[in-house]
């Protein structure tokens, strides 16, 4: 019997026991090809020999030095990177150990913001249905994803919830793009109406949803009217990159993809491509002159902010990825998975759409095409494709509740950036099977 708490009481697992690329190795010798990266983690693969290498050497010197007493050159080092190459006047890095506080991060440093710009009345935040922004009690308010906050709701704090931007269910048959658009902006700007724009502190959204709906891409235009707005009412633009971030859409930043310059951005994920846990918070250069010009201090912190062999292993990997120009592989195979995807699955009678950007895609499985009903929840089936999937060797990130937190069914795929054209044909064949297999039982 196991003494660790795993996900599931009820669910025995596969031990991995090495990583070779794409795959991962259990204790039988069986081979996975991980074409989810964990969660959309591993961007690099599982063995990849500078990051390890890198890893080891920082441990040679020094694992981790608390960052109330040192700095550090990894920490500095990636820091640079990273605000050489975000949008903006984004200058500045809060490191932290994962997506959730990166998010909790953005949201206090958003609140300090105004207590020390002289606005503390500034405390509303808003964001959008059918969204997920970490599992931390701020970050679970934040995000719309019904199922996670159901049972968590009498300890969330109350945040405003829009509708996504989510063409395939909710843009009406006559809409074109712009008139969406227009609709989803003015639906913000009677948000900002009825709380008061003098009120409201942040507007927080993925830039493309990852994992509560699946690779959903904005239509043109709409970060850049969102932006627009909360500019006008001085309002916080948070980007939460943290899935669609670092590479994952074929751009380091998925906000740079939208034409927009957010105020804070959220990352981690494949930030450290899972050999390290890592996130951060990057922040603009006029959030931190309020600070800088009034306490001097942010009021927040963890025990492994800015952990050293951390540092060293994230920067290992945007230095692989930047180096062997990575982002073109993400942009050529993502193009290619999402051809192969269409041939193999366009037709499929239980296929509403498949859509994304680059290695980050989605498909949604409905009952029938035509009126997109979805499937019964009680057939769990995004549970039941994910256990044939790994029967069939193949990692892949099915979840329910696509359509409002209970109905609905989508399977996102987020490979390494180091795929090829034949991993793909892979991917298409033990992911066709293992949906047909599911299927042809329900």
């Amino acid at each position: 019997m196991s003494h660790v708490l795993h996900r599931s009481l009820l669910q025995s697992y596969p031990t991995a026991v090495k990583g070779d690329g794409v795959y991962i190795i259990d204790a039988d010798n069986k081979r996975y090809l991980d074409a989810c990266g964990g969660a959309a983690v591993s961007c690099l693969g599982h063995s990849d020999t500078s990051v390890i290498a890198a890893i080891k050497n920082q441990v040679d010197s020094i694992a981790y030095a608390h960052s109330s007493f040192f700095t550090t050159e990894p920490m500095e080092q990636l820091a640079d990177f990273l605000a050489e190459r975000a949008p903006g006047s984004l200058n500045s890095v809060y490191f932290v150990s994962g997506g959730s506080e990166a998010v909790e991060s953005a949201l206090k440093l958003a609140r300090q913001f105004f207590v020390e710009k002289g606005e503390p009345q500034r405390k509303h935040i808003i964001a959008r249905r059918q969204s997920y922004h970490g599992n931390t009690l701020g970050a679970l308010a934040t995000g719309g994803n019904l199922w996670r906050r159901q049972q968590f709701e009498p300890l969330l704090i109350n945040i405003h919830h829009l509708s996504p931007c989510y063409a395939y269910r909710e843009q009406l048959s006559d809409e074109t793009d712009t008139d969406f658009v227009q609709r989803l902006g003015n639906e913000l700007e009677e948000k900002i109406a009825e709380l008061g724009g003098e009120n409201i502190m942040a507007f927080i959204a993925e830039p493309v949803v990852g994992a509560t709906l699946g690779a959903v891409p904005a239509v043109a235009g709409y970060f850049k009217r969102m932006r627009d707005i909360c500019s006008r009412h001085g309002i916080l633009l948070i980007a939460d990159e943290v899935m669609c971030g670092m590479g994952r859409t074929g751009a380091l930043f998925a906000s740079a993809q939208e034409g927009i310059e957010p105020d804070l951005i959220c990352i981690a994920k494949g930030l450290g491509g899972g050999y390290q846990p890592i996130g951060a918070t990057l922040v603009s250069e006029d959030i931190i002159a309020t600070l800088r010009n009034g306490s001097g201090f942010f009021q927040h912190g963890h025990t492994y902010i800015g952990h050293a062999t951390a540092c060293a292993a994230a920067l290992a990997v945007q230095q692989r990825i930047e180096s062997d120009h990575l982002l073109d592989n993400v942009t050529l195979m993502g193009e290619k998975l999402q051809q192969a995807l269409i041939q193999a699955l366009g037709d499929h009678p239980h296929v509403g759409d498949i859509r994304g950007r680059g290695l980050f895609r989605g498909i949604e499985l409905v009952k029938d095409r035509e009126s997109k009903a979805p499937f019964d929840t009680s057939l769990k089936l995004h549970a039941k494709i994910k256990a044939t999937a790994m029967q069939q060797g193949l990692m892949c990130y099915p979840m329910g509740g696509t359509l409002n937190g209970k109905d609905g069914d989508h399977i996102l795929l987020a490979p390494p950036y180091i795929i090829t054209e034949a991993h793909i044909a892979e991917i298409i064949d033990k992911l066709s099977r293992s949906i047909d297999l599911v299927l042809n039982k329900v």
